[in-house]
């Protein structure tokens, strides 16, 4: 987990109660997505119900943090003074399940050692209550 400084804060997300497991959940290292305790489906983005006709409500649950870009793209524009180019914003398929998506920053990797398919585990930028969860690759010595 990396603590960010001050200076580097980014845009965060404003925390609220159907979001904050998720936000919060790097607290202890774990991601959490939200599972429907019926049929064990996982669900990204958060929401509120889940079953065929909503009577259940999905319960957030830890994963096992690993995952494989599903794609990505190579941001140079300086959108935001906090985070500085080149940076890498990938969607990530979490392997707890085919279509479970997650969009977010790949980290300590080369832009032009990223690759579709590249397994990768997560981490966590830490700004007082919200953890960040982005990924960086599973090392094979190449990727860095």
């Amino acid at each position: 987990m990396t603590t960010a400084s001050p200076a580097a804060t980014p845009p965060l997300p404003r925390l609220t109660p159907e979001t904050e497991f998720f936000w919060a959940s790097g607290a202890d290292g774990l991601l959490r997505i939200q599972r429907c305790p019926e049929s064990g489906t996982w669900y990204h983005p958060p929401r509120p119900d889940c079953g065929p006709n909503g009577e259940y409500i999905p319960v957030p649950t830890p994963v096992s943090g690993l995952g494989t870009v599903f794609s990505f793209t190579v941001n140079r524009q300086p959108f935001l003074p906090s985070i500085v180019p080149p940076y890498i914003v990938a969607i990530v398929e979490l392997d707890e399940q085919e279509g479970l998506q997650l969009m977010t920053r790949l980290v300590n990797c080369a832009t032009g050692n990223v690759r579709i398919g590249q397994r990768v585990r997560v981490i966590f930028e830490q700004h007082d209550r919200i953890y960040l969860p982005f990924f960086e690759p599973l090392m094979d010595g190449a990727d860095r």
